[in-house]
């Protein structure tokens, strides 16, 4: 009547007390399910026992597997889009270093502009057409 559950299908630990929580859980439902069975066999057809999946926890156990596995995933692109960022910022700043000097260069460029067209202005053209030289 007592039935052993063979050795070859144990339920792999989860690890730490937890996990070893839930196997041994695992292992006496999956024993009393056995007896169960085994005195259901006196029980006439009509009543019949619901079968547990084997192992019972296995569907979480996998589900829970996938959603570590997509939390990691996740976590592993947004490491990649830190490093993306951060050579992209690398970039702008060597950029901005290029730039400053060219600002300073362009504003003393408009500076001297300004000048000549001042004193150019300020002289002004000569009046009128220029005069032939009479030489004869």
């Amino acid at each position: 009547m007592s039935e052993e559950h063979p050795a070859s299908d144990p339920v792999p630990p989860v690890g730490g007390i937890v996990g070893r929580s839930i196997d041994e859980f695992v292992q006496q439902l999956r024993g009393f399910t056995d007896r169960a069975r085994s005195v259901a066999g006196a029980v006439p057809a009509k009543l019949s026992l619901p079968a547990l999946p084997s192992p019972p926890g296995a569907m979480s156990a996998a589900q829970l597997r996938a959603v570590a596995e997509m939390v990691s995933a996740q976590r592993a692109s947004i490491a990649g889009m830190r490093a993306q960022l951060e050579a992209f910022d690398q970039q702008l700043a060597v950029f901005e270093r290029i730039l400053e000097p060219l600002v300073e260069w362009s504003g003393s460029w408009a500076r001297l502009e300004e000048a000549v067209g001042d004193f150019v202005r300020r002289e002004g053209p000569p009046e009128g057409p220029p005069q032939p030289s009479q030489a004869q």
